[in-house]
């Protein structure tokens, strides 16, 4: 299982607590408190190294320059028009994902290009899946520009921890599918696209980090 170099921090620290727990316990005589330490241990090792795991995918057929591919996996729970004033400057179209502590964590390019467009909010700790938390919660927000429209991705933390990991700057260039950072714990993850964009899932759908297609352009 490949474990992603985004979380390599919290994964080190989490596993020596871990191991703390599993060696204290063995030391302990009453055979109630030795086992429930060691039990604790090993539950938590394993719910660290399977939030920090990072599989490969692959693009899905029918990918292209016209296509938008979700940058998160999760379940969509908001599709709505927005007044976008911070990149589109007008009417835009939202699709918000939310990240249960279950799925994979790491976030992908939804569509190939460049980012012109980087700010970062220091916020709150309302939980991923309330509509507001995308205007008060610890946010990036990450401007693509791409062959035929671009768009812009939220990266939102939820209520469990602030740990948004995105090293992209402006001026890099991205490409559709590829890895470019994570959420850590409960989190959200919001696409701001055009208005003219057909959105091709609906709220209840689950969705999959570079496979899954969101929108289209249409020619």
């Amino acid at each position: 299982m490949k474990l992603t170099r985004y979380g390599l921090d919290v994964l080190v620290v989490t596993l020596l607590i871990a191991l703390g727990l599993i060696i204290g316990g063995l030391l302990i005589e009453l055979p109630v408190v030795r086992w429930g330490m060691v039990i604790l241990g090993l539950l938590l090792s394993a719910f660290t190294l399977y939030f920090f795991r990072d599989p490969e995918r692959t693009l899905p057929a029918g990918a292209d320059g016209r296509t938008v591919i979700s940058p998160a996996d999760g379940k969509v729970f908001l599709i709505h028009d927005v007044e976008d004033t911070e990149y589109h400057k007008g009417p835009a179209k939202l699709v918000a994902i939310f990240l249960s502590p279950l799925d994979v964590h790491v976030n992908r390019n939804p569509i190939s290009g460049e980012v012109d467009h980087m700010v970062y909010h220091k916020g709150e700790f309302v939980p991923a899946f309330k509509d507001k938390s995308s205007e008060v919660n610890e946010r990036t927000h990450i401007g693509i520009r791409g062959e035929h429209f671009r768009l812009m991705v939220k990266q939102i933390a939820g209520a469990v921890a602030r740990r948004i990991v995105c090293p992209l700057q402006v001026g890099d260039p991205v490409k559709v599918g590829e890895r470019f950072g994570m959420i850590k714990f409960g989190s959200r993850t919001d696409l701001i696209l055009p208005p003219e964009m057909e959105i091709l899932v609906k709220p209840g759908d689950r969705v999959v980090g570079g496979v899954t297609i969101i929108s289209r352009m249409p020619s």
